[in-house]
């Protein structure tokens, strides 16, 4: 066995471990900060796959930006970890009987004949000046330029919803208004006072 490979086998190990602490953990912050673990070691094996700029995007958007969102939201919110305690044992017999059946098909699909590596040919080796970020985004802009655009209006459309259904006008909120502001006139503001010099 080669020491690529035992670290291959590390990380899926630790992979396996955490993303189980996210479902287990009693505890919300521990679960998140299991789910950023979760996240580090999916990045080290992309980055041992040779995509590098998965694991740097994966590190970079969701550990960076979405895990400190998270943790800001479950911080502030207060959680009641008894009501959470009390469903966990409910509904594990139910979590356990999807978690089996969901891996019997994984272990269905995965291990068939079809799947299998021999099926394949095995991939050229690629220079040593090649970027697959480069090869990432001219087969993003050229062959899939339509669905990328698509995604991006989905996105777009999703942000200006969120926006809509959050906006709420609250009567007792201060808040300025640009076109009276613009409209003021210095009479309105400025009072020049004479008084006698003393």
């Amino acid at each position: 066995m080669s020491f690529q490979e035992i670290i291959f086998y590390l990380f899926s190990l630790t992979l396996l471990l955490s993303a189980g602490g996210v479902v287990v953990a009693r505890n919300t912050i521990h679960s998140a900060l299991f789910l950023v673990l979760t996240f580090f070691t999916t990045s080290a094996i992309w980055l041992l796959l040779e995509a590098e700029f998965l694991a740097i995007s994966l590190i970079l958007v969701y550990v960076g930006a979405v895990m400190v969102l998270f943790l800001f939201v479950i911080m502030m919110l207060d959680v009641n970890l008894a009501k959470l305690k009390e469903g966990f044992m409910r509904y594990l017999p139910i979590g356990a009987l999807v978690a089996l059946v969901m891996a019997a098909e994984m272990i269905m699909v995965v291990g068939s004949t079809k799947f299998g590596v021999e099926n394949y040919p095995l991939p050229t080796p690629k220079p040593a000046d090649y970027s697959n970020t480069k090869e990432l985004g001219s087969v993003l802009y050229t062959d899939y330029v339509l669905q990328f655009e698509l995604a991006a209006v989905v996105l777009l459309v999703a942000i200006i919803a969120a926006i809509a259904l959050t906006m709420r006008r609250r009567p007792n909120t201060k808040y300025q208004s640009p076109g009276k502001q613009t409209m003021v006139k210095k009479a309105d503001r400025l009072r020049v006072v004479k008084m006698d010099s003393e």
